[in-house]
């Protein structure tokens, strides 16, 4: 099932999740519909706030991006319940986007390697290293079950520069081909 996908604004955007239960019921549902939800959207990856839950859960498909990394063709999977053991290595700049804040992309500099330990969607614990744009799509999934955005990355006075965009996004005024849920009624 399509769920909307919660716009900017929305308060469980900004909320650290929490762990689900490994037996938690219709896991195996929630993440049909995230999946569903993710390619609705264009999306390469997407996280548990984004669809309304607060739970520690994202999913990603890197697909999108083989012509750039011929290995990401294969990159796709759940994160349950991860931990971020190392972001480390160069600094890279990637302009990123989010399902949350349509329209709107901007250079981030995120560390170029981690390190992340979490439950896939068979429920086997794993820790894997991720580089390139792979640990990117992770980085910016986890930072949405952290509570955070890809734009609190950028300094104040760009953040500023957006606040006007911003605001019209969590009003609903905004042009996406798929389901959000906006936080403030027009």
């Amino acid at each position: 099932m399509i769920l909307p996908i919660r716009a900017y604004g929305d308060p469980i955007l900004k909320k650290k999740c929490k762990n689900i239960e490994l037996d938690y019921p219709g896991l195996e549902e929630l993440l049909a519909n995230m999946y569903e939800t993710m390619y609705n959207a264009s999306g390469v990856g997407l996280a548990a706030p984004q669809i309304g839950q607060e739970l520690r859960i994202f999913i990603v498909d890197g697909e999108a991006y083989e012509k750039d990394e011929a290995w990401l063709s294969d990159f796709r999977g759940a994160f349950i319940n991860p931990e971020m053991i190392v972001e480390e290595g160069e600094l890279k700049d990637f302009n990123e986007g989010c399902l949350s804040i349509p329209n709107i992309n901007e250079d981030i500099t995120r560390k170029s390697l981690i390190t992340i330990k979490y439950y896939d969607e068979n429920l086997d614990l794993k820790q894997e290293d991720f580089h390139g744009i792979a640990a990117r799509i992770i980085q910016h999934e986890y930072d949405h079950i952290e509570g955070k955005l890809f734009t609190d990355h950028l300094n104040p006075l760009k953040r500023r520069m957006l606040k006007r965009k911003l605001a019209l996004i969590s009003q609903g005024i905004t042009d996406v081909k798929y389901k959000m849920k906006y936080p403030i009624r027009r």
